[in-house]
């Protein structure tokens, strides 16, 4: 079954099969294998609208998140762990400073937002985590609950125990070759490693997948090695995945979309893998 395992002092590296978030992944292997089905579910995913409508909704959920962050931890991100790694993104993201700036500015005039996460069932059984935040949860989880029976989901108690929290630390992958990213994930104490690309411009990149707690010291260790971090943040990863056929996938593309366009939504987890 696919983990991490940990043998006295040496870490064993077993790759996940695969990891889907809005980017398409594979874990790294020695050899140059890809896992069956990855093409075929990222060819599904990524057709997008258009790309200025998607990017404002982007830029509406950063201010969102950062304007909670501010309220939380205060607007000096030297002081606020959230807000630094909020930050961090929307540089790589290359969100107007203008607009993150107004955000931290009227953080304190902004109505209270909280954060829920919703646990969804959707086409061929797949799990779904929800991520909101809202000022209206009544609001939010009407939006959810609608998009979800629109599209064939609907909202499943339980789905939860299918994720594990764990730290994510995106580098880079330029000029970095399998065998050098898996020795860069024994040395910086990281539990696995998988490429994917950029959502934006395709550009490969490594996620660096921990133990939530060790987060800050996997980030620090891959800088000492001269990796450029590009994020670092707590995410959902799957415990198991779930095989979908070609049919499945697509109507769970388009419910991942119709999620997506919910005001309040923000990041959405799922379990799916494409069949071989």
């Amino acid at each position: 079954m696919a983990g991490w395992m940990v043998h006295g002092a040496i870490r064993t590296l077993r790759p996940i099969e695969r990891l889907w978030r809005n980017p398409p992944v594979r874990a790294l292997h020695l050899s140059p294998a890809l896992c069956a089905g990855h093409n075929k579910w990222s060819k599904v995913k990524h057709i997008k609208g258009p790309k200025d409508e998607a990017r404002g909704k982007m830029i509406a959920k950063f201010v969102m998140m950062i304007k909670v962050a501010v309220k939380e931890g205060g607007p000096n991100p030297d002081m606020n762990v959230n807000l630094a790694q909020l930050l961090e993104q929307c540089r790589n993201k290359n969100v107007p400073k203008a607009s993150i700036e107004t955000a931290i500015k009227n953080a304190e005039k902004s109505k209270p937002a909280s954060q829920h996460t919703f646990e969804a069932r959707g086409p061929g059984g797949c799990l779904l985590l929800i991520e909101v935040l809202t000022d209206n949860s009544s609001r939010s989880q009407q939006d959810v609950r609608r998009a979800l029976s629109k599209n064939g989901g609907m909202l499943s108690e339980g789905a939860r125990y299918n994720f594990s929290k764990k730290g994510v630390v995106v580098v880079p992958a330029q000029n970095v070759t399998s065998e050098r990213a898996l020795e860069l994930a024994i040395e910086a104490g990281a539990e696995d490693v998988q490429e994917t690309e950029d959502e934006d411009d395709d550009a490969p990149l490594l996620r660096y997948i921990c133990d939530n707690t060790d987060l800050r010291k996997v980030r620090e260790s891959l800088e000492e090695l001269g990796m450029k971090v590009m994020s670092a943040s707590p995410e959902f990863v799957p415990r198991n995945l779930l095989p979908l056929d070609q049919e499945q996938l697509e109507a769970a593309s388009a419910l991942i979309d119709a999620l997506s366009d919910c005001p309040d939504v923000v990041r959405i987890w799922d379990n799916i893998q494409a069949q071989s």
